[in-house]
């Protein structure tokens, strides 16, 4: 199993939105390394959901419920979409702060990457989070 950090803007789709919906396409992705991040993701992996611009937190957490296929939002072969469904929201959002003031991950993807919109997260850091949100 691999994990996995999206990140959406509340204001566009928001946790609260995932959940009403019950699953979600992940489209729209139009950067390189997070569409080849996309394309490696697998059924079951566990997917991070990080409210960014508004909130900087990470909310929530989902599973990868089919692996990519055509974007669906443009004709172009070169992008992809996944679908995921959420798992459980974290009883306390995880901010950035608290992200970049602790020694378990001040590695991750999230804080060196922090433009991409899909990035992988280790398994430490996931549980990390999943401690820290519970």
């Amino acid at each position: 199993m691999n994990y996995w950090l999206v990140k959406s803007e509340p204001f566009k789709y928001s946790w609260a939105d995932f959940i009403k919906d019950k699953w979600t396409c992940w489209n729209g992705v139009r950067n390189y390394a997070a569409r080849n991040f996309l394309k490696q993701m697998q059924k079951g992996d566990r997917v991070l959901f990080y409210h960014s611009n508004e909130g900087l937190e990470i909310v929530g957490f989902a599973r990868v419920i089919r692996e990519y296929y055509q974007d669906p939002t443009t004709d172009d072969p070169n992008w992809v979409a996944v679908d995921i469904e959420p798992v459980a929201k974290l009883k306390t959002p995880v901010s950035l702060k608290q992200i970049k003031a602790d020694k378990e991950l001040d590695k991750m993807a999230l804080i060196r990457r922090s433009r991409l919109s899909v990035m992988p997260v280790a398994k430490i850091e996931f549980d990390r989070i999943l401690r820290l949100g519970n």
